[in-house]
């Protein structure tokens, strides 16, 4: 039977928040064969299309049809910490009746639960070794799992039913590197329709083409998401030439224009003085100058026109020209000396893992690498004073902050600039809202409730209350800041950091962003304790 050549079909879509907040108005989607990467700004909507396609949330209006079984695995998994392994794959019934059926059970219940899927359990086991999970034990909780393992069980899961279009968003938050390559080689893989979103630029270069999700309209690139970047660069520079063009030829008009008129009001001057030393009749002289007004009035709405055309080709050549707005800070007060000591572990032994000799200097940056399920967290909230060592001392002669995963830092009930304030009650209303315009958080937007962010504006509001702190940090602890932000933010973050002058630990997978913020010395930390290691 022929594939179809559009498996998910959205006709007239329509969406919004029940704070009335419009999301999606008169949306249409086509998606076809082969694998998609879905791009665009936090906040563009990418993650609510994900689940009105999947039948998660209703939309007000229009269609959403697929061709075929979904699956869809979404950004942020929930699980009861007791929920069994084999339960999470979908095949307990089926176990539990095979072994009842191997034990000498022969009622008729057991055999129309495993029908025809007599080799389930060797099919999970091989999809759980694909995916790095073969030591997982069907009879295991997933209270016991990683936010890695968790993140490649459900994949497995949905692998297991052989969807004809899968669902994935943001698959590889959490992800170590190894853990990453396993998914990279599923998607590859994977024979169906697949829609992604993703801000991992190697995940991306594995799609077949780029949607990009702008302004509620989605444009096509073909190809992986280097290819994307490479046209999207050739479209903005000739987008920006464009408008250098287009501003100097207003700016010519301008000068016409004015030039025009003066020139006009000069020869009327003398056509007027001519006339009265030729001393014309009264009825001449109002001729004549009924006739030069009407020469200068067309001859100034020709020179008008001229420069409202050549303003209408500048507006469109700026709309052509995208606005992902850079963060720029400067943040001297976080500055640390060179040999200046910010943190000591000494014979530190966290709650889970080894002990830890560390000694940090200056502003240095360290990136915190290591597998999934190896206790960086538990590190990091133990350098940061969340958790108490189990043996040894930490010493942070200088302020601290530390940005977790969760981003649980801000109050939701409070505005954004109500939050930052809250980290730092000494400085004025004016100095505040000035510093969060760096942030991009200019005018109302910083008067919206922390609640109501998106993703990425959520994380650039949790930077600016910690980096706006007082006092201001000198050691910033970063765990996994990545998560869930696209690539504009990333880039955001990748410019707040430059702008940083204190010493850094970051925990990531993320190897571009560790290499693109200059970090000075790598370590991994395997849960027996801390190595220096080469990226390469």
């Amino acid at each position: 039977m022929a594939q179809p050549t559009t498996s998910i079909l959205c006709t007239d879509l329509g969406f919004e928040w029940p704070d009335g907040r419009p999301v999606l108005s008169g949306f249409h989607l086509a998606v076809g064969p082969g694998r998609t990467g879905l791009v665009g700004l936090n906040g563009a909507g990418k993650s609510t299309l994900l689940r009105l396609i999947a039948g998660e949330l209703t939309p007000a209006s229009g269609t959403v049809r697929i061709a075929g079984e979904l699956g869809y695995l979404p950004q942020d998994l929930t699980s009861a910490a007791d929920r069994r392994v084999d339960e999470t794959l979908g095949i307990r019934a089926k176990r539990e009746a095979l072994h009842a059926i191997e034990s000498g059970d022969v009622d008729e219940r057991h055999f129309t639960a495993v029908g025809d899927d007599w080799d389930v359990e060797e099919r999970a086991r091989a999809t759980l070794d694909r995916l790095g999970l073969g030591e997982l034990e069907f009879d295991r909780t997933t209270g016991e799992l990683s936010g890695g393992q968790a993140v490649l069980l459900h994949l497995a899961a949905l692998l297991l039913r052989r969807p004809d279009v899968l669902l994935l968003d943001e698959p590889t938050n959490n992800l170590d590197a190894r853990a990453r390559a396993r998914l990279y080689d599923a998607v590859s893989a994977f024979p169906g329709v697949l829609l992604l979103v993703s801000h991992d630029r190697e995940l991306l270069d594995r799609v077949d083409q780029i949607a990009d999700l702008r302004d509620g309209e989605v444009t096509w690139y073909g190809g992986n998401f280097t290819a994307y970047q490479e046209t999207l660069t050739n479209e903005q520079e000739t987008a920006e030439r464009l408008v250098r063009t287009a501003g100097a030829d207003v700016k010519r008009q301008k000068r016409d224009l004015i030039e025009a008129g003066q020139k006009l009001d000069k020869s009327a001057s003398y056509g007027k003085a001519r006339s009265i030393r030729r001393n014309d009749p009264k009825a001449l002289a109002d001729k004549l100058q009924a006739k030069g007004e009407e020469t200068a009035g067309r001859l100034k709405g020709m020179h008008t026109e001229r420069l409202n055309d050549a303003k209408e080709r500048l507006a469109a050549a700026e709309e052509a020209v995208r606005d992902d707005a850079e963060i720029r800070i400067d943040l001297p007060r976080t500055a640390v000396p060179a040999g200046r000591t910010v943190l000591v572990l000494d014979k530190v032994r966290p709650a889970f893992g080894g002990l830890v000799d560390l000694e940090l200097r200056g502003p240095e940056r360290i990136a915190l690498i290591g597998r999934n399920g190896s206790g960086k967290t538990t590190l990091l909230r133990t350098v940061a004073g969340e958790l108490p060592p189990a043996a040894g001392e930490v010493a942070t002669p200088v302020p601290l902050r530390y940005l977790p995963q969760r981003l649980d830092v801000l109050d939701d009930g409070l505005s954004v600039f109500r939050n930052v304030k809250e980290h730092a009650p000494a400085a004025g209303d004016n100095e505040v809202r000035a510093r969060l315009a760096r942030f991009l958080f200019r005018g109302a937007r910083a008067d919206q409730p922390a609640g109501t962010l998106s993703g990425g504006e959520r994380f650039r509001a949790t930077l600016a209350a910690l980096l706006l702190a007082d006092p201001p940090p000198q050691l910033l602890l970063l765990d996994e800041p990545t998560n869930n932000l696209d690539l504009a933010s990333v880039r955001q973050l990748t410019q707040a950091l430059a702008g940083y002058r204190g010493a850094l630990i970051v925990a990531s997978h993320d190897y571009p962003f560790l290499r693109e913020i200059g970090i000075t010395r790598w370590m991994e930390w395997d849960g027996g304790g801390l190595h220096a290691v080469d990226p390469q």
